[in-house]
């Protein structure tokens, strides 16, 4: 990712001010200030949030001596007021200062922290701190989170921009967007593709118009995302086109549209997968057997367990995939042997496979500890992503690893494990996100933050 946001920093600045102020998640903060004890809080202070006039507030708050300062109501309405202020690391400070005198977390007050660690970054000039930060938002449902996915339509970055379509994909109300209507617009193939396939997930038949149009588009990847859509719509003559596609000389096209009937779910592609299981292009290998997998063809397992010793890597991963897709636990034995297998990727994708396919963690263990001790990063990430399948019978001694794996010396993998640590964990991870929240680097911060917010909605 190159390009740059096309926002000065100071109207960043104001842009997240503004977008904290209109969440209602922020806006709860007024009530609960005014309960009992509220008075500990100075009138003027109190007057001052109330006028958004947050810099004021805070200078109020330093007038009072230590003891009145500490009172947990002006500890609340200093952190708000410092979110607000889009200094979110310093409300976190704050927000320890909170916990500890009240023995316990504050969690109303612990999500604004998180949040506003992650949306302090969506106008940040770099671009990588951008994506972790949608990323960081993709984790949580609400559609409080909306305003912010519709802002970043409109980023500089074209794979920015996608990951606040697919934020926006997540609820209904991000589906029902006029904004991401609009950007069906956009010059980027890529984000114009995310943007049909959303609006066909939408159930609005409204949208109709925009899906026909797009299917006419000069780039087969649009056409492709808009057959499915129409499919999905009821327009099922649509099957055809795609159909078509499936079969196109272009390998790059047919693997988009066996992605396609794959994520419809549509078992009238089964027969083609199974056909081009052996066909030359890898891609178009690797593609079938992981649309067979998502189809649940439990009959094509020994044709693609043959895969499993493709000599090309990305044909082995995809194999392999399929088969935990499958739930295919008589494929096991296979599967281990590639846990010895020349290439990281495939290894750590076996160990994926395995965890979901509920065999024991001491199965994979030392594949793990191995990926997770290599000098490359990409390594330690692949074994944090992998980690991150985890079910139930395997996820308690897979959370212990990536707690190890949270404390990396470099920032990659430390996000990875945080994030997977975010989809397998309870409510007994939620030190470690606390301490991620803390790091020195503000994608991990972010990612931390999000996985939090993830885990207390998940576990109320």
């Amino acid at each position: 990712m190159t390009q740059m946001v096309r926002t000065k920093p100071k109207q960043g600045v104001v842009a997240v001010v503004g977008l904290l102020c209109a969440l209602a998640w922020l806006n709860l903060s007024m009530p609960s200030m005014l309960m009992a004890g509220a008075s500990a809080v100075p009138k003027e202070a109190q007057a001052a949030f109330e006028k958004k006039a947050y810099q004021q507030v805070l200078d109020e708050l330093a007038k009072l001596d230590k003891d009145k300062a500490a009172a947990p109501d002006v500890r609340r309405l200093k952190i708000r007021s410092l979110i607000n202020l889009g200094k979110p690391k310093e409300a976190l400070d704050e927000y320890d200062l909170l916990a500890q005198s009240l023995k316990r977390d504050d969690e109303p007050v612990l999500r604004e922290v998180a949040l506003g660690l992650i949306v302090v970054l969506v106008k940040d000039m770099r671009e990588q701190m951008r994506g972790a930060a949608y990323t960081a938002l993709k984790e949580i449902d609400s559609r409080d989170a909306v305003p912010l996915f519709e802002d970043g339509l409109s980023d500089g970055s074209g794979p920015v921009r996608v990951l606040a379509v697919e934020g926006l994909g997540r609820s209904e109300a991000g589906r029902k967007s006029k904004k991401l209507r609009g950007a069906i617009e956009d010059q980027a193939g890529l984000v114009k593709a995310r943007v049909v396939k959303v609006l066909g997930r939408s159930g609005d038949s409204s949208v109709l118009p925009l899906i026909e149009a797009a299917a006419k588009d000069e780039l087969s990847p649009v056409r492709i995302a808009a057959y499915a859509a129409l499919i999905r719509l009821g327009k099922k003559e649509a099957w055809d086109e795609l159909r078509k596609v499936a079969d196109a000389a272009n390998p790059d096209d047919r693997t988009d549209a066996m992605r396609a009937i794959a994520d419809l779910k549509d078992q009238r592609g089964a027969p083609l997968m199974m056909e081009l299981l052996t066909y030359a292009q890898p891609s178009v290998r690797g593609t079938a057997a992981r649309g067979l997998g998502q189809l649940g063809r439990k009959e094509a397992r020994e044709k693609i367990e043959v895969l499993l010793k493709d000599p090309i890597p990305a044909v082995r991963e995809s194999a392999v995939s399929s088969l935990a897709e499958l739930g295919a636990v008589e494929s096991v034995p296979a599967i281990k042997q590639l846990l010895g297998d020349g290439q990281v990727t495939v290894r750590a994708a076996a160990v994926a496979s395995l965890l979901q396919l509920g065999q024991s963690f001491e199965m994979v263990a030392e594949t793990a500890r191995a990926l997770a001790q290599q000098s490359d990063t990409a390594s330690r990430a692949s074994i944090a992503f992998a980690l991150g399948k985890a079910t139930k019978s395997n996820a308690k001694a897979a959370v212990i690893f990536l707690s190890g794996l949270t404390a990396d010396s470099l920032p990659g993998p430390k996000i990875v494990a945080l994030r997977s640590l975010g989809h397998i964990g309870d409510r007994e991870v939620i030190p470690l996100m606390m301490e991620g929240m803390h790091d020195t680097n503000e994608a991990v911060r972010a990612t931390a933050a999000g996985g939090l917010l993830h885990l207390l909605q998940s576990n109320p």
